[in-house]
């Protein structure tokens, strides 16, 4: 059945509709309130010639796929499924759809761990947060750590382990791995602590730490009260530090952008308690290649891809306080007057601001579980209304989309509207942001607790298992420093394994640097994928070493692996700072490998050519080597400069040897 076919079989409920090409692929997702008058629509040659994105789409579309849901809010969250799985090349994608971080209690074991996480599930566990800005999270789990003792190890604690980890004798855990170093009643109560400081009740927590400390000092058990006592110091420092987000009328989150040149910068502001505690940027490039209004189901004329011109048209009941959605984004000027920037005219007919914050706000919040109650953008789309509602049925409390044209939410609007340009300027306009802003940046990516000043990088190279050798390259405060660097043979790993080449290196630096008692890098990056992490995550984990921060950079797809995260990896822009940074050190990681690899095979060709010669032994080898530098200087050598290293013997085997020549059985000719 071909295409034309096939639309005339469609039915009229609602559902999503998927376009595929020759080769199988989904390459453009779609929902509908009626599934034949929306796919019969991109058929009108108007449309085609219209939109030079459509055409295209028509032209590669081979075969429609559709799903029937029962109604258009299930349409709207499946379409937001199929887009997130497929990626469709023809839909507006986001990129950097990565959540804010979650701590998570694991409620299920027998002894209770604390981990980060980005990713709610049904698991047993009890979550806290999400967390603005995302490494307050890690600082908080580190806070657990070191006041109240709770690890985030991976050892089995459904029974008990001969001996503790490295993390109890530096007093950051109470040892639940060892029978008799804690019991279960001082480990729930400790739990039970953690507890109140993730669901923000300082003073119920302060009282009971009160109390037991104060127990504690009357039965002179001064240790455990000098304990309680610090953790009543430090959640007295949080307490004006520490913002666990709530669902009340004063959380917003606030949308912004600017677009120029087919290029588009966009803000988000998280406001939390009527306060600005956190920001997020995102970028598109070659906009007029991606965002399409059309191709989007968003089409402001009857006839442009949207509902065909004899589609029923939805009337708002609210009035609208939105500004005109053909017009871009305003910007502030230096006076704090709002003007209009540009038309969308003037933009070009690829980009369409409504259909690109109706796909943008389906991707960021239909799948989280935690909505504030307002959300503004800078203009209105046509299924704002049906956004909101489908976010109020699924998050139990009422959401609100806005595009407020004037009064104080409007100009929120336009300070974030700013806020984009600057972005935008710094991101495509200044080629070398300042290495304090590319720190900030890597930290946020990796999701790292301090910010990264040291980065050690380390890559395995070999031939078919041969002359495998290892190198270390050191990045610090934006500069590589070669005083550092160091290249390894592998001793222990024979044939080709990488892993286990890996595991050895690892496990011979921060070895060294443990019982040295010296300070460990920022990051440790590792050439390579999965693979490669997991066998230096092994490494460090045998020397009692579980807190490192731990990255991975895969070639050619560039995906960067966080130790703790490999599900969710970080895919950066290629024209990112931080992505950049991160090849460079990689690069220099592997050309110093290479280049290592080299000096050891010639070393090694050298050493056996200088052994075929009669008389030359190891240590007359050595001698040659050093004072002549290479086989090809010793070759080329004249008699009374060999004799000056060796016999006049040892000299004429030599010279024969390279000239071609067979070294004499006799005995030999006396040089007078």
């Amino acid at each position: 059945m071909d295409l034309l076919a096939k639309i005339r079989t469609l039915p009229t409920s609602p559902g999503c509709y998927l376009y595929k090409n020759a080769e199988g692929e989904v390459i453009y997702v779609g929902k509908a309130k009626n599934l034949r008058s929306r796919v019969r629509s991109y058929f009108l040659e108007a449309n085609q010639l219209a939109n030079a994105k459509t055409g295209s789409l028509m032209r590669e579309a081979v075969d429609l796929e559709y799903i029937t849901v029962d109604n258009e809010r299930e349409a709207l969250a499946l379409e937001n499924n199929l887009i997130k799985q497929r990626k469709p090349r023809f839909n507006i994608l986001l990129r950097d759809d990565k959540t804010y971080p979650y701590i998570k209690l694991t409620m299920g074991d027998r002894y209770p761990k604390v981990f980060v996480t980005r990713k709610l599930r049904k698991d047993g566990g009890q979550y806290f947060g999400p967390y603005f800005p995302g490494n307050l999270a890690y600082r908080l789990v580190d806070l657990i750590h070191r006041s109240f003792l709770i690890p985030s190890c991976k050892v089995d604690l459904s029974r008990y382990h001969p001996r503790a980890c490295l993390q109890f004798y530096i007093k950051r855990c109470l040892g639940p791995c060892v029978e008799g170093l804690t019991t279960p009643e001082i480990y729930k109560q400790t739990v039970r602590d953690v507890q109140l400081l993730l669901d923000g009740k300082p003073q119920e927590l302060e009282h009971r730490l009160t109390e037991r400390m104060t127990e504690a000092a009357m039965s002179e058990q001064f240790e455990l009260a000098a304990r309680l006592r610090d953790q009543l110091v430090t959640l007295s420092q949080m307490q004006d530090k520490q913002r666990i987000a709530t669902a009340d009328n004063e959380d917003a989150d606030v949308f912004g952008f600017h677009y120029e040149q087919q290029m588009l910068a966009v803000n988000l502001f998280h406001m939390r308690g009527g306060k600005i505690v956190d920001r997020r940027d995102f970028f598109w490039e070659d906009v007029d290649a991606a965002l399409s209004a059309t191709l989007n189901d968003f089409g402001e004329t009857p006839g442009d891809l949207g509902e065909p011109a004899d589609a029923p048209v939805e009337v708002e009941s609210e009035p609208r306080l939105e500004p005109n959605p053909t017009v871009a984004a305003p910007e502030v000027d230096e006076d704090g007057a709002r003007t209009q920037r540009t038309a969308l005219s003037e933009l070009g007919e690829a980009f369409s601001p409504t259909a690109f914050f109706s796909a943008l706000l389906k991707q960021l919040y239909l799948d989280q579980s935690y909505v504030p109650r307002s959300v503004l953008v800078p203009v209105d789309f046509p299924d704002r209304v049906l956004l909101a509602e489908t976010l109020t049925e699924r998050t139990g409390h009422r959401i609100e989309i806005l595009a407020p044209q004037r009064g104080d939410k409007r100009s929120l609007v336009d300070l974030v509207c700013q806020n984009a340009k600057q972005s935008y300027d710094q991101r495509f306009r200044v080629l070398q942001p300042n290495q304090k802003m590319i720190q900030e940046a890597l930290q946020e990516a990796l999701s790292l607790e301090d910010l990264p000043r040291r980065i050690e990088c380390f890559d395995i190279s070999h031939i078919q298992g041969a002359e495998t050798v290892a190198s270390m390259v050191v990045w610090e405060d934006g500069a590589m420093k070669k005083s550092d660097y160091r290249k390894f043979q592998i001793k222990t790993v024979s044939g080709v394994d990488d892993f286990a080449s890996m595991r050895e290196v690892i496990q011979r630096r921060y070895g060294k640097l443990l019982a040295e008692d010296k300070p460990f890098p920022s990051l440790v990056l590792i050439d390579g994928g999965l693979g490669q992490l997991s066998a230096a995550y092994a490494a460090l984990e045998e020397i009692g070493v579980t807190l490192q921060p731990l990255a991975s950079i895969a070639k050619r797809e560039e995906i960067i692996y966080v130790h703790g995260q490999e599900n969710d990896p970080v895919v950066l822009d290629r024209r990112s700072p931080v992505l950049h940074l991160m090849q460079k050190i990689r690069d220099e990681s592997h050309r110093f490998a290479v280049t290592y690899h080299r000096k050891r095979r010639q070393m090694r060709d050298r050493d056996s050519e200088l052994d075929n010669i009669p008389g030359v032994g190891p240590r007359t080898r050595q001698r040659l080597v050093q004072h002549f530098g290479s086989v090809r200087a010793i070759s080329q050598a004249s008699h009374d400069a060999l004799t000056a290293v060796v016999s006049a013997a040892t000299a004429a085997r030599i010279q024969q040897h390279f000239a071609g020549e067979q070294a004499p059985a006799s005995p030999l000719v006396q040089i007078s």
